[in-house]
């Protein structure tokens, strides 16, 4: 049974018009009412990613709507589904550029493709991919929480195969005191570019997860991070950043996530990981000529967009075959985020609020495009 309230047929969204350009679009279809197993929201407020530009430079989808992240309310509850109501505040991530083809599970018929991007006024989502947001959290705060939380925790428990949060009862902050009284030495956690989005979810999941996250970042953003969890922060501007790091971690230190991805941070991680080499785990592609200068580091890095389970259909290294596995870690990754919400040990990455709607974003792209954004999530409330 399908549990809805009324919308409109069409929307107006941000579409792809070719390479390197958005356009305005007012009769983009509303996927009304939603296939089974999803829920529609009505979009509330939207983030930016550096996705929305590199997806529109190197593999634009014409006619496709942009955006990767959104919070907003349920308006309609799609058959199957339950736990959600009308009603209840959301945040989730969502295919921008990519679509979805979408099968109707009853009749095995293809009901058509859904411009399922987030730079709208009404998108489906699968409901496992959705977080219940507590009754006091802001949804401009919450728009730009989900792709970097899943980025940062298919990093750091996919791939680094660190330890997830203990969230249930409360019992986080009393294993993390547990941990603190033991004796045994700390197990560091190095986050290269602490104070981009994914740097503080992650220095934020760490500290959840017991473990002692240490970052580097320019002095400016040193208090915010200590503020969140880090027991210590470096400059990456000093030019003995590695060794000071490896100094600090007594030789120690065998995990990594670069939420940076240059040459210059990688070579700086190399450097702080200790003799006994480690992993490193990167956001981005990452050059293979520093990659095996260090055979005793093994180097991985994610690519987001499998956290939907399906194959990422892009040129190069880019491409991925479907990992169901993610899909899979990702619905109950972000059962645990909902419970750290709630709990108030997740905080959202300092937002720049920007007016202006949809018709604005474009130039919010452009800024990230241009690097003119720094330790701060561009939000667009959407009326």
């Amino acid at each position: 049974m399908m549990i809805s309230t009324e919308t409109p047929s069409e929307q107006t969204a941000l579409v792809c018009a070719g390479t390197g350009e958005y356009r305005l679009a007012h009769d983009v279809q509303v996927a009304s009412p939603p296939p089974p197993g999803m829920v529609l929201c009505a979009v509330k407020a939207v983030a930016l990613n550096p996705a929305d530009w590199k997806m529109i430079d190197f593999s634009a989808t014409a006619e496709f709507v942009g955006g990767h992240e959104f919070a907003g309310e349920v308006v309609q509850v799609g058959a199957g589904v339950e736990g959600f109501a009308v009603g209840d505040c959301v945040l989730a991530p969502v295919p921008g550029l990519f679509g979805a083809t979408i099968d109707d599970t009853n009749t095995k018929s293809e009901i058509g493709r859904v411009k399922a991007g987030a730079f709208c006024e009404y998108v489906p989502v699968a409901a496992d991919m959705v977080v219940r947001l507590p009754s006091d959290m802001n949804l401009t705060d919450a728009a730009g929480l989900s792709v970097v939380t899943y980025a940062a925790g298919l990093a750091l428990y996919q791939t680094l195969q660190l330890p997830l949060p203990e969230v249930d009862g409360g019992k986080a902050a009393a294993a993390a005191a547990a941990v603190s009284r033991k004796p045994t030495k700390p197990t560091y956690v190095l986050v290269s570019g602490g104070a981009s989005a994914s740097g503080t979810i992650a220095i934020q999941l760490l500290k959840a997860s017991g473990l002692t996250p240490i970052a580097t970042c320019s002095p400016e953003n040193h208090e915010m991070l200590l503020a969140l969890g880090a027991v210590e922060t470096f400059d990456y501007h000093s030019p003995s950043c590695g060794m000071e790091i490896r100094n600090y971690t007594q030789n120690t230190l065998a995990h990594v996530l670069d939420c940076v991805t240059q040459a210059e941070s990688m070579k700086l991680s190399y450097e702080a990981i200790g003799p006994q080499g480690g992993r490193y785990v990167a956001l981005d592609p990452f050059p293979t000529r520093i990659q095996y200068t260090r055979r005793d580091i093994r180097a991985d890095w994610v690519m987001g967009p499998t956290l939907f389970g399906e194959p990422v259909k892009l040129a190069g290294t880019y491409g991925r075959p479907a990992r169901p596995q993610d899909r899979l870690f990702t619905s109950r990754f972000f059962g645990h985020i909902e419970k750290m919400l709630a709990a108030g040990t997740l905080k959202p990455h300092p937002v720049e609020l920007r007016t202006g709607g949809l018709s604005a974003v474009p130039q919010g792209i452009e800024d990230l495009r241009m690097g003119r954004v720094r330790a701060r999530k561009l939000v667009y409330p959407v009326a």
